[in-house]
């Protein structure tokens, strides 16, 4: 047996010709205060008071601000103007660190050289002039094998061609 899921649920239905319940009531709420506060106040005193509470009226029915009704809209800034903030992070250290650092002055530190003893000088400059000799091709069979550190390691030499037949 196949049910029927109602759709758009979330759409008003239009009950005072193109206007829906709400609207109505909306409008028909602005424009009741706005009479009678134009009936009971002076005249200088309940335009600008009628016109606030008709543009209400008109607001709440029909504008809509980021999609959402304006009633809405109201309702979320009446809770953010009432309602406590609460602040999950706040930078307390960065001040702090600023109000340390303003009364200390500090000095630049230097760049970190490692010191070399004359022994490690020496072989770190050998090992450069026999890198050297060897990439110009000047060096001989003792120097290539002081500085390759695997003498007894035999890696099989493959060229692309050997890797094809296999």
């Amino acid at each position: 047996m196949q049910f029927q899921v109602p759709q758009f649920i979330e759409v008003e239905d239009k009950i005072f010709g193109p206007l829906t319940f709400r609207q109505f009531v909306f409008l028909a709420g602005g424009a009741g205060i706005a009479y009678i506060l134009w009936r009971i106040l002076p005249f200088y005193l309940a335009v600008p008071v009628a016109l606030f509470f008709g543009g209400m009226g008109l607001m709440l029915a029909f504008f809509q601000y980021n999609g959402q009704p304006f009633i809405q809209a109201m309702e979320h800034a009446f809770f953010y103007f009432v309602k406590g903030k609460l602040y999950l992070w706040s930078n307390a250290e960065a001040l702090n660190s600023k109000k340390k650092s303003a009364s200390i002055t500090t000095v630049a530190a230097a760049p970190y050289v490692p010191r070399l003893s004359e022994s490690k000088l020496h072989d770190l400059s050998w090992s450069l002039d026999i890198q050297e000799r060897i990439t110009a091709g000047t060096a001989n069979a003792e120097d290539r094998e002081s500085v390759s550190p695997l003498k007894d390691l035999v890696a099989p030499v493959r060229t692309a061609k050997d890797a094809l037949i296999r």
